[in-house]
């Protein structure tokens, strides 16, 4: 199982300063986030032994939206050791979306 705690992570594709830091404790995950237009964002939920990841989560953004939506991560190791997460992505709600995109770990 990888364990996750204290591991960092952001999208570079976004561009956005988004950065986040997650904690582990047993088979639960949980992240707290924030940067540029995310004003402070939270996921919660369960790694397998695979160390595949299901989440949900919630974010206030600048202009006062609150998202919510659910994702699954499968972690991929890069050559160098450090994970690249590929998330699976659904926006819950009136503005409802979903998408995929890739997470890099912060050395």
């Amino acid at each position: 199982m990888i364990n996750y705690e204290g591991r960092r992570f952001y999208n570079p594709e976004a561009r956005d300063g988004v950065i986040a830091r997650y904690h582990q404790r047993g088979d639960l995950v949980w992240a707290h986030f924030a940067g540029g237009a995310v004003r402070r964002g939270s996921v919660t939920g369960l790694v397998d032994e695979n160390g595949a990841l299901r989440l949900a989560y919630s974010m206030v953004l600048s202009d006062g939206e609150i998202v919510c939506g659910v994702n699954r991560i499968t972690p991929e190791r890069a050559a160098d050791g450090t994970l690249r997460l590929r998330e699976e992505w659904e926006r819950l709600g009136p503005n409802g979306s979903q998408g995929v995109c890739y997470l890099e770990e912060i050395p």
